[in-house]
């Protein structure tokens, strides 16, 4: 398949992952076992496990003008994704993600630090969509992501839109006839009143009849419901050893767009997905080598 050229629109933190034997209690002092410093952030891991799959990937994003954005800078380079629509802004700091990382199980918690504008429609609008086979949001900065997709669909009805809704954000609903592919969390179902992913999927059908639609479950796998409403699921494939589950989500979001570039059948781009997702977290970072 030739490559395919994707946009990502969302944010790049620096990670300072501390890995512990086990979580801390409060108001006590721990020895890490390891400590290192990841590039992150949903948007920007997503393009660099879309890298390594295979395809020409680009980031529309915010860099700071300190130090810790050359952290940012060297993994991109090294990892494919171009940066080049990014907006510089001086004064700023790279926002940051203090991650804690239990190696009982592979969880993660973590504190984040932001002071830093957002990516805006302004600096979208300088970008030209026609150069692109696929846009990708981070559901974030609700009112001027919709005016990107909005522009999006002016320009270009038929280049596919994806959206990612993690966290929970006040408007998000009103976004989600704008884009083709949304990849909903547990959080986000949880949060919205939903026990399980099926529930959650019918009723975002009749918000977005046109789309296709996908929310994880943890360990528990994945759903999938196509545009005629038809529901799939696929179970989740953990490692032998939960490692570091930081990412995972983002890693299957990359699985899923993958999938359908490559115009493989929903139920198999799914268990794909769930399949990287799981090989994720078998192992520290996002992605160890290309493939």
């Amino acid at each position: 398949m030739k490559k395919k050229r994707i946009l990502g629109i969302g944010i790049a933190t620096l990670d300072i992952v501390n890995v512990v034997d086990e979580f801390p209690v409060e108001d006590s002092e721990v020895r890490a076992t390891d400590q290192q410093l990841r590039r992150g952030g949903n948007a920007t891991n997503t393009l660099v496990a879309l890298s390594q799959l295979g395809h020409r990937c680009s980031w529309g994003g915010v860099l700071a003008d300190d130090p810790d954005s050359r952290h940012i800078v060297a993994d991109l380079d090294d990892n494919g994704v171009e940066w080049r629509y990014c907006r510089r802004v001086s004064g700023g700091r790279t926002p940051t993600s203090c991650i804690i990382l239990n190696q009982q199980n592979g969880s993660r918690t973590i504190i984040h630090y932001r002071d830093l504008p957002e990516f805006g429609f302004e600096d979208f609008r300088h970008i030209d969509p026609g150069r692109f086979d696929w846009v990708h949001f981070e559901g974030r900065n609700v009112a001027e992501t919709g005016r990107m997709l909005e522009r999006c669909a002016a320009l270009r009805p038929r280049l596919p839109r994806s959206l990612e809704l993690e966290k929970v954000r006040d408007g998000m609903e009103n976004l989600l006839p704008l884009a083709h592919l949304l990849l909903f969390s547990r959080e986000y179902a949880l949060w919205h009143g939903f026990d399980d992913a099926p529930e959650l999927l019918h009723a975002m059908r009749e918000r977005a009849p046109h789309a296709i639609l996908t929310c994880t479950w943890g360990s528990e796998g994945a759903w999938a419901m196509d545009r005629d409403g038809s529901l799939y699921s696929s179970p989740a494939f953990p490692p032998p050893r939960i490692l570091d589950t930081t990412g995972a989500g983002d890693v299957f979001n990359a699985g899923i767009i993958d999938g359908l570039l490559r115009g493989e059948r929903l139920e198999a781009t799914l268990q794909n997905a769930c399949r990287l997702a799981g090989e994720k977290c078998g192992r520290m970072g996002i992605w160890d080598s290309p493939g």
